[in-house]
């Protein structure tokens, strides 16, 4: 059997550390080249939530999370193959440092054979600049490094410093100037969710267009050489295992206060059979008619006072709980089930009481990292990511597995039909146990 390839001009964005500018020059470039008329498909590395919502708007395109350990090789194969048939571009933003994380930005480009363009915060460096990104580019082989994006450089003098300092095979592909107007806005835990700030980031687009074009290397605005994507000869997303929740209905939690929701997660509650509705904690009286019930994270302790007083929702979710229909609650939406919240100014609201505990905001101390749940139901695979702590909840059900540490993950709590924790699942990573959990006993 031949094997179906398509062709699609590909770059992958990474850098040698947080924080050098790569989400504000991937929704920069996506935004050009959407203004001339090209199709851009953007994925996020990792299991992001707030850069792909940008980077949506940016391309006006769905974005996608692309994890080899989270979602599988094949899963990040066929999404790529999908986008590559229908698209003039695709972009991929990296996460952390190049080589950081198992498997490392390095380890996606490398496998789908996608050239890196290093981007690099180069103020304060020069010639240091072209040493770091030499470094990079040589560090291991199988990685193909396209050049250099030397982002706040000073000047064209300073661009000139670096671009004679680079090797004649790492080309410096554009310098670009310090300009406040195009830092994207930051909030709660990093950046801020797009829909809160839809106008602010069409005015960063604008600016980020014209910072890109008002440079005089002009490398990066071209389109790169197609790259190869090859159809999976079996993939995640070709489970076949029937449509165990046709009839059932899942209501999930949508609005400021609850919005971490994949969409690779909805297409695999539709393709088992479901029909996915969407309520608001926060503004609606009446919660749908539903057979089980989603809270994905979210920011609830921005909205807690109002979480608190919607006393008809909180009445209502207490019903549907007594009855022990399935309720997964992720994360935000497990501190929603607790019987407080304490937000960052110590202000304490009561919430569902689903579960027994308070849940605190810590400030800048974090919880992250990759690991699978290990559910009755079977293995799912997620990541945490929380600065917040819960206290005086009952014995869990089980931790999550770490993904390269002996020690135990996050608390696993089941209550009646109550799934809580603070791991947000990768529905994709197993069919079998995602419908088992939605269906319930």
């Amino acid at each position: 059997m031949t094997t179906q390839v398509a062709h699609c001009p590909a770059l992958f964005l990474t850098a040698p550390a947080s924080n050098q500018g790569k989400t504000t020059i991937t929704a920069a470039l996506a935004r050009y080249f959407t203004e001339q008329g090209k199709v851009v498909r953007v994925f996020k590395t990792g299991p992001d939530y707030l850069d792909p919502q940008i980077l949506a708007q940016a391309s006006k395109q769905p974005v996608e999370q692309l994890d080899i350990w989270m979602a599988g090789d094949e899963y990040c194969q066929k999404m790529l193959f999908d986008a590559a048939q229908e698209a003039d571009l695709i972009l991929v933003e990296g996460a952390m440092g190049m080589f950081d994380g198992e498997p490392s930005s390095a380890d996606l480009a490398a496998r789908f054979n996608i050239p890196a363009a290093i981007v690099m915060d180069v103020k304060g460096m020069a010639q240091t600049a072209a040493a770091v990104a030499t470094g990079l580019a040589n560090f291991r082989n199988d990685v193909k490094v396209a050049g250099l994006i030397a982002n706040r450089c000073g000047s064209e003098r300073h661009a000139q410093l670096i671009r004679d300092a680079l090797p004649e095979d790492l080309p410096l592909l554009i310098s670009l100037k310090r300009d406040d107007e195009v830092t994207l806005p930051e909030r709660h835990l990093g950046l801020v969710q797009a829909s809160e700030v839809g106008d602010e980031l069409e005015e960063c687009f604008t600016a980020a267009v014209r910072w890109l074009t008002q440079t005089e290397d002009q490398t990066l605005l071209t389109l790169p050489e197609p790259v190869a994507f090859y159809a999976p000869e079996q993939t995640v997303v070709e489970q076949d295992i029937g449509t165990p929740l046709a009839g059932k209905t899942i209501a999930i939690a949508k609005d400021e206060a609850f919005s971490f929701i994949y969409d690779a997660n909805l297409r695999v509650l539709e393709k088992l059979g479901a029909a996915v509705t969407f309520f608001s904690p926060l503004y609606d009286q009446q919660l749908p008619q539903a057979d089980a019930l989603w809270l994905p994270g979210g920011y609830p302790e921005l909205h807690a006072q109002k979480l608190s007083q919607n006393s008809a929702m909180l009445d209502q979710i207490q019903t549907f709980f007594a009855a022990g229909k399935p309720i997964l609650a992720e994360c935000g939406g497990m501190l929603y089930s607790l019987e407080t919240l304490t937000d960052l100014e110590s202000n304490t609201y009561p919430m569902l009481g689903l579960l027994k505990g308070d849940g605190a905001m810590r400030g800048k101390r974090g919880c992250q990292g990759m690991q699978t749940a290990p559910l009755p139901e079977g293995d799912i695979r997620g990541h945490a990511h929380h600065r917040s702590l819960s206290e005086n909840t009952p014995e869990p059900l089980s931790h999550g597995r770490r993904q390269r540490h002996p020690a135990p993950g996050e608390a696993i709590y089941r209550e009646k039909g109550l799934t809580a924790s603070y791991l947000h699942l990768f529905f994709a990573s197993n069919f079998a146990a995602t419908a088992a959990l939605f269906k319930g006993a």
